[in-house]
């Protein structure tokens, strides 16, 4: 009977497994070459199944949830974000940002009105783009009380060096030569008018100069924000900032919620945009817009631990390492 019994619950247990990825596989629309494909997939969802549940069953501060990278393994998601999240270039100078005389205790630009919807730059090294757009949007915002939405492909087919400006497309870039060029370029135009394609293409396109620049979005300097938590904080309480993080952990990967305080280093390699900052549950934190789409983490973002106490002063995942913003 004991053995009937045994038998029994890991034939419910695989079904329920078979299910649940059934499940992943609808929600997230997967498509697969051929039968091998999908036992390979199926073989590190189940894997990345086994890890959520032996880190949600800890007492840690955040949690981990199945979302679109969940049919990759450790090694697949660092080629993608090879791909995705690629950061390179030259740095233009900058000015500098000055302190403040104090911050307060909480900031959200998201509830605020100065955030966009989040986007999803697919498969296609354009974070820098998305974080630049992100900081553009929330400065315009808070200038002129107008929430528009910037085009990311723009800078992708337009901000290279054959235009004049420093930065590769889906090769990767950095946030403040986009910047640069945004000054040098008069403006950028909206999503609607040049609206991204890069994520399905996998390339950049050939530069359009058809679409109509949003009027005062010329940027005419951006402003590099000193690597200290006091630094970040006055800046963010002016507007939401561009940082740089390294993204490739597998918890990273499969970030769900709460605030993120795993062990993370600071090679760079992701470009994402700092929106607010507050305490969660005896945690402090940085609020964080992704651009890998809602589906992943707390709807699009993630909140990253807060303090000194991270990378020896340098940021959860060393996002205080290379942060700037855009002055209009």
């Amino acid at each position: 009977m004991l053995s009937f019994l045994v038998c029994a619950m890991l034939s419910v247990s695989s079904a329920s497994l078979a299910e649940r990825f059934e499940s992943w596989v609808e929600e997230f629309e997967m498509r697969f070459d051929n039968g091998e494909h999908r036992k390979n997939v199926f073989s590190k969802w189940l894997s990345n199944d086994r890890f959520i549940e032996m880190v949600n069953a800890g007492n840690r501060t955040y949690s981990l949830g199945h979302n679109h990278f969940s049919g990759m393994d450790v090694d697949d998601f660092r080629e993608y974000l090879n791909r995705s999240g690629a950061m390179s270039g030259d740095v233009e100078s900058s000015d500098e940002h000055v302190v403040g005389a104090s911050s307060p205790d909480a900031v959200d630009w998201v509830s605020k009105g100065a955030v966009t919807p989040v986007k999803d730059q697919g498969q296609c090294g354009s974070c820098w783009s998305f974080s630049t757009t992100g900081a553009l949007e929330g400065a315009y915002y808070i200038k002129y009380h107008d929430l528009v939405s910037f085009s990311e492909q723009q800078l992708v087919d337009c901000d290279t060096f054959s235009n004049g400006g420093r930065d590769h497309g889906c090769n990767g870039g950095l946030m403040d030569n986009a910047f640069n060029w945004i000054d040098k370029n008069g403006g950028l135009c909206t999503e609607q008018d040049y609206p991204y394609v890069s994520g399905t293409t996998m390339t950049s396109g050939s530069c359009s100069d058809t679409c109509e620049l949003v009027d005062n979005s010329k940027v005419h300097s951006h402003v590099d924000v000193k690597p200290s938590d006091s630094s970040m904080m006055s800046a963010l309480a002016q507007q939401p900032v561009s940082i740089a993080i390294q993204a490739d952990q597998r918890e990273f990967q499969l970030y769900k919620s709460g605030v993120f305080t795993e062990a993370c280093g600071t090679n760079l390699d992701h470009g994402v945009l700092a929106v607010g900052y507050g305490s969660m549950n005896g945690e402090d934190y940085y609020r964080v817009k992704n651009s890998w789409s809602s589906t992943w983490g707390d709807k699009g973002y993630i909140y990253l631990g807060r303090g000194s106490q991270y990378n020896n002063g340098k940021g959860q995942c060393g996002m205080l390492m290379q942060a700037s913003y855009p002055v209009l």
